[in-house]
């Protein structure tokens, strides 16, 4: 396996923290996996079993060309075919805001998996709200690269948001790491209230409250 540490510039920092949280060997489906680049992650660096679901044919195409396991499947209708804990991860990474049911699609990863990984972008981040505020303008940015008309985006989720809907279906954050916008890692000891406001990103390692 190769380490971390030797990975390339070009690899999404969300990405890389979420195959830092993930136990080497592990089982893991990846949900909206896009071209498989979390999963190929996976597999170099921790020598995973590593599955794949996404909606996009095109998707699909590219992760199947790496020579992964992907299959063509919506997060919003497809998760109930999973019996449950059949995974020891589960990973949303910048697509929760995407879907329709974001609720319901985190209860079923909890099902499925002993632990859920989401990051997600924070639309409460102090960019969004000084363009909202003094331009009058939904944001576009690196981070937000869509206009208001074509974005996937369904739901704008702050860091906030998110952490209050895992303890509305009973998932404990065993791990938070937020990053401001140059990708660098706020402080632990910092509030919420300033992980909300600084936070461009957040990486979230969850679990089932009991477990």
């Amino acid at each position: 396996m190769t380490d971390l540490a030797d990975l390339t510039s070009d690899v999404r920092i969300d990405l890389k923290l979420i195959a830092g949280l993930i136990e080497p060997g592990s089982r893991v489906l990846d949900i909206g996996c896009g071209d498989g680049a979390l999963l190929e992650l996976l597999e170099r660096t921790r020598g995973v079993d590593a599955r794949g679901i996404e909606i996009s044919q095109e998707g699909v195409n590219a992760a199947v060309g790496r020579g992964l396991s992907v299959i063509q499947g919506d997060a919003d209708s497809d998760l109930v075919q999973y019996p449950d804990q059949s995974f020891d991860y589960v990973v949303l990474s910048h697509t929760i805001q995407a879907t329709r049911n974001a609720r319901r699609v985190l209860e079923e990863m909890l099902r499925i998996g002993r632990r859920v990984v989401v990051s997600l972008p924070n639309f409460g981040h102090l960019d969004v709200r000084f363009r909202l505020m003094f331009l009058g303008r939904m944001p576009v940015s690196k981070r937000l690269p869509y206009s208001w008309y074509d974005t996937p985006n369904i739901h704008f989720c702050t860091i906030r948001d998110f952490v209050e809907l895992a303890r509305d279906v009973g998932a404990r954050v065993d791990q938070a790491i937020v990053l401001d916008g140059a990708g660098k890692r706020l402080p632990f000891s910092l509030p919420w209230i300033v992980w909300n406001l600084l936070g461009a990103q957040a990486v979230f390692l969850l679990s089932r409250d009991g477990r």
